[in-house]
């Protein structure tokens, strides 16, 4: 199972032919650049900052980049803090492996321009390098990205922080473990995902899982942990009178088989599809996991069904950006309202729930064989995002989002997951659009407006990024 954590890569510098020329440059330069090491910890618990010092000239700057490189750093940032030529970063962006991210922070807003002297300038030329080294990097074939502001510039350490998410979110991808377990859906075309692209387009693993690897955990789950599994839904949801307490065992038996499954083989997602005949332990097994699929998916290890291989990558992605992120389909359009009605049967991100949960009872799952119990809400009223994973032709993945607010309304009490979401236009015209992206059948619903955070993400997996707008 992959770490939460993403390892920055500091490095600043600038040109030492300075240095004899102007004695107080270099200790005002060394301050910048702590407060900037000491902001960038500032980030996050997750964030872990490998700080190799201040560089002065390509000799320094090779050193620090083999030490990056050892250091296996999910971002370098560059710190330009005054002039220094590209030779200085272009061996530390060649030989590290990672994405690129320069910063150009000046001490303060603005200079005292009456009283300041040229050294004092310079400590404030940090955009001077910048165009350089953007040409240098292109001619080079490195790929950067900059944000330029001062050293105490909210705007500017904003932008920071969204690329720092963004490297968290690719080394989880990269570092992550995804189970498929099943078989697809009969007949969903726009699911089936060839699984070299997962390890092609996001690095990580697929790990190809048989119902029978579930089978011999949940016969092996006690009755105590059973029990245990049990008073657990029940402080957690709501259950409404049509729950069948030995339907609800079973799913309590089924989650804690699951605990073990994604334990055992270190998952950090799962996607699973089990059709099943005539009431067989496989088909029970696949009418248990919605339960468990949920709670998992509340704990930061997505769950779809449907063998939704791409949805559990953006449920993934929409958790780590802290948007939780639920499995989710359209179900109608409500054009009095003007609303787009949209969720799913089985499992869901409980964490985003509007209120309590709901553990309503089924005796028939629609589509799909097998009965239990299945989980009902809405997400938390506010600002979303929708976002999905496309399959290409050429075989390429693509992000499609489109950022829309959770809204009051009624809802279907049939089990399923609802949300109604007002993209600030005709639902019609809504649906239309998204739907010519490619996007599949299924996608991602998570909290808060997250467009600017998932660009930055195509960015740096150099994927195409699509945004369906009002």
């Amino acid at each position: 199972m992959a770490t939460n954590t993403v390892r920055v890569g500091l490095v600043a510098g600038g040109l030492g032919a300075y240095w004899p020329q102007f004695p107080d440059l270099l200790p005002q330069l060394k301050r910048s650049a702590a407060r900037v090491s000491e902001r960038m910890r500032d980030l996050g618990a997750e964030v872990e900052v490998v700080d190799v010092g201040f560089i002065s000239d390509a000799e320094e700057g090779a050193a620090a980049a083999e030490k990056l490189r050892v250091a296996g750093c999910d971002l370098i940032v560059g710190f330009l803090t005054t002039y220094m030529t590209a030779t200085m970063l272009v061996p530390i962006a060649q030989r590290s492996g990672a994405p690129v991210l320069l910063i150009n922070l000046q001490p303060t807003e603005s200079m005292d321009h009456a009283t300041f002297d040229t050294g004092q300038w310079l400590a404030y030329c940090g955009a001077c390098p910048l165009p350089e080294m953007a040409n240098a990097f292109q001619r080079c074939g490195i790929p950067f990205r900059s944000v330029s502001g001062y050293v105490e510039d909210e705007r500017a350490w904003a932008k920071i922080g969204r690329w720092v998410r963004a490297a968290g979110v690719r080394a989880a991808l990269r570092r992550g473990r995804h189970g498929l377990m099943g078989h697809l859906y009969p007949g969903m075309l726009d699911v089936s995902t060839d699984l070299t692209l997962v390890s092609a387009n996001f690095g990580g693993h697929v790990e190809v899982l048989e119902f029978d690897d579930l089978r011999v955990r949940v016969e092996k789950v006690t009755d105590t942990e059973a029990k245990a599994k049990v008073d657990e839904a029940r402080e957690i949801f709501e259950l409404a009178d049509s729950v069948n307490e030995d339907d609800l065992g079973w799913a309590a038996r089924v989650s804690v088989g699951l605990d073990r499954l994604v334990e055992d083989f270190g998952l950090d997602s799962l996607a699973y599809y089990h059709r099943g005949l005539d009431g067989e332990i496989h088909e029970r097994l696949g009418a248990g996991m919605i339960l468990g699929a949920s709670l998992l998916t509340a704990r930061g290890i997505p769950a779809a069904g449907e063998y939704e291989l791409r949805t559990s990558l953006a449920m993934l992605i929409a958790d780590r950006l802290g948007a939780g992120g639920s499995f989710t389909e359209l179900q109608a359009l409500d054009f009095h309202r003007g609303h787009v009605e949209m969720g799913h049967d089985g499992p869901a991100h409980l964490a985003i729930s509007a209120r309590k949960p709901l553990l309503r009872g089924l005796g028939v799952y629609h589509g799909k064989r097998g009965y239990g119990v299945s989980v009902e809400f809405d997400v938390k009223h506010g600002p979303v995002t929708a976002f999905g994973i496309i399959q290409r032709r050429d075989g390429r993945f693509g992000f499609v989002a489109s950022e829309g607010e959770t809204v009051d309304g009624p809802l279907l009490q049939i089990g399923n997951t609802t949300s109604r979401v007002d993209f600030g236009c005709d639902p019609g015209e809504w649906v239309d659009e998204w739907s010519a992206t490619g996007i599949s059948h299924h996608w991602a619903l998570g909290t808060g407006h997250r467009v600017a955070d998932l660009k930055a993400l195509a960015d740096l997996m150099d994927l195409e990024f699509t945004e369906v707008r009002p």
